[in-house]
């Protein structure tokens, strides 16, 4: 790896590339990481694309200070991390079977508070990958700069896409940042940067193995067993979110999922679309009135992952996942 790294910082050219990819792939991480673990962030998202833009831009004011800071860059990451682990804030369930979409109350420190700590920590980091970025940018004229910048940005957000859609763990992601930093950022203090990669990797390995745990494209989707066999408590990004029971059990206390169907015509439903099919009562509920088919879009239970079979048949065509 440091014979890599040499050979890459003797290349400046492909040392750009890979430096914005970590910056745009980076950005993007922070982004759906911390706002599934801070429940503020899944709405105030902008907060942290907003530090990351404060953060870039002094990074590339420092292009040409006599201390490069870049190297700390995977210590402040591992650090940022630590706090929003620390900081995690999510709603507590409260036994009922209501889906939230406002009102409610979460546990953990205020949001006035909360805000400017993960607003300054995400600028702090996104300034000294910045830096790195500026001071390799500064090595070349700038529409070349501007080419490389643009072809590297590109590929980071390929990249955190493609990790993304096939529902790879944070701890993957960390360890793509990684790489791109052991081998991009300058040289020297080459064990602070290794250290700080490692512990950035170890502390996302210990999120990503959490119980009942899974990502969608989207979101951190947690499953929680209930008392009853067959129940499941589900949550989206700390939110609880819907319950999985029988369809006999919504028969009895949620009639609401069989009047579409009862209000048909006929008493075949046919072929059947259900968009935003969630955990999939309405699939299921279609599907034991004789639905012969069924196209589910955005489940968040589509993927394997999830530990689930939530829609478990060979009628049932799911498209996409939420």
């Amino acid at each position: 790896m440091f014979r890599a790294s040499a050979s890459v910082a003797s290349r400046p050219r492909l040392q750009l590339v890979l430096l914005s990819a970590l910056m745009l792939f980076v950005e993007l991480a922070l982004i759906r990481w911390s706002g599934s673990r801070v429940i503020y962030l899944s709405y105030f998202s902008n907060f942290v694309l907003l530090g990351s833009f404060l953060g870039i831009g002094i990074g590339f004011l420092r292009a040409k200070s006599r201390v490069d800071l870049s190297p700390y860059a995977p210590l402040a990451l591992a650090f940022i991390i630590g706090v929003v682990l620390v900081l995690r804030i999510e709603i507590d369930r409260g036994g009922g079977r209501a889906i939230y979409f406002g009102g409610f109350e979460a546990h953990g420190l205020p949001l006035p508070v909360v805000l400017p700590i993960i607003f300054v920590a995400v600028a702090a980091v996104m300034a000294l990958i910045g830096e790195a970025v500026a001071r390799t940018f500064a090595r070349f004229q700038p529409l070349e700069a501007y080419g490389l910048d643009i072809g590297g940005s590109l590929l980071g957000i390929i990249g955190f896409t493609l990790l993304s859609f096939t529902g790879a763990p944070p701890v993957a992601w960390g360890l793509l940042a990684a790489v791109l930093m052991v081998l991009a950022l300058p040289t020297w203090r080459r064990w602070m940067t290794v250290a700080g990669a490692l512990l950035l990797v170890g502390l996302l390995a210990r999120d990503s193995v959490t119980q009942n745990t899974s990502w969608s494209p989207y979101y951190r989707v947690v499953t929680v067993p209930l008392s009853e066999p067959g129940e499941f408590a589900v949550s989206v990004n700390g939110i609880p979110h819907q319950t999985i029971s029988s369809v006999a059990k919504r028969r009895a206390e949620e009639p609401i999922y069989f009047v579409p169907f009862e209000r048909l015509a006929r008493t075949d439903p046919g072929r059947v679309l259900v968009v935003g099919a969630g955990t999939g009562s309405d699939v299921a509920v279609a599907l034991s009135l004789g639905a012969t088919s069924v196209d589910a879009w955005r489940s968040i239970l589509a993927s394997p992952r999830s530990g689930l079979n939530a829609i478990p048949t060979t009628r049932t065509t799911t498209h996409g996942s939420g």
